[in-house]
């Protein structure tokens, strides 16, 4: 599972990363969850475009929003048969743009948050599927993303028996393509190289949604906080 995750690399040096132009200036986030607006990369006309979604998929058959805050994620497995997204995993792809994300173990009652970062915190992009949805009553018109999921790689395992699709930059291009097939397309969807990636125990802080702000990456020093 994906269900938190952090973006605050400047906005000059993601554009640059993922080659777009136009991005809005973007407030250092450390603490995103679902049904909140992430950033992410679509190809439009031929050309990579920053788009904002509302995290948490919503199908374009949905009667109301609230079903996306349990589409946050999809099963990489299964995501190209299933009702919410096989449509999207054939023609809606996009990359979520994150540097860093967020796991959990447990310690009798107590949640223990893990910061999980890949090549020294640079961003990265998680495999994301985006839908269109117009809100039936009120005809508000949302963008909205899931998270691909996969199993876990041996960083991983010992955190959580899932982790995020992380694409690596030479296959984004793929992942966007409006030509790629379904087989060519799963072939991506796998567990990221461990060399790469790093992890640490973080404060508890972190585990409300309501708390925000660099102390969330503090490293957990054990005085109990």
């Amino acid at each position: 599972m994906c269900g938190r995750f952090a973006l605050i690399t400047p906005a000059g040096q993601i554009a640059e990363i993922f080659a777009v132009d136009g991005l809005p200036d973007l407030v250092p986030r450390y603490n995103i969850a679902p049904t909140s607006p992430v950033s992410g990369i679509v190809l439009r006309d031929g050309a990579r475009r920053h788009e904002t979604f509302r995290w948490g998929l919503i199908p374009t058959w949905a009667k109301d929003r609230k079903i996306g805050a349990r589409m946050i994620n999809a099963r990489g497995e299964t995501v190209h048969a299933k009702p919410a997204f096989r449509d999207a995993f054939r023609q809606r792809r996009a990359l979520i743009v994150a540097d860093g994300f967020y796991e959990w173990t447990r310690q009798g009652r107590a949640k223990l948050p893990h910061l999980i970062q890949v090549d020294s915190g640079r961003p990265f992009a998680l495999a994301g599927l985006w839908s269109f949805w117009r809100d039936p009553v009120t005809q508000e018109a949302i963008q909205s993303c899931t998270v691909l999921t996969t199993t876990p790689n041996a960083l991983m395992a010992p955190i959580h028996d899932r982790m995020p699709v992380i694409l690596d930059r030479a296959s984004w291009d793929l992942w966007l393509g409006p030509d790629s097939d379904a087989a060519t397309l799963k072939t991506l969807i796998q567990p990221f190289d461990p060399s790469r990636m790093t992890t640490r125990r973080v404060h508890q802080t972190v585990n409300s949604v309501r708390n925000e702000g660099p102390t969330l990456h503090a490293p957990f020093t054990g005085d109990g906080s």
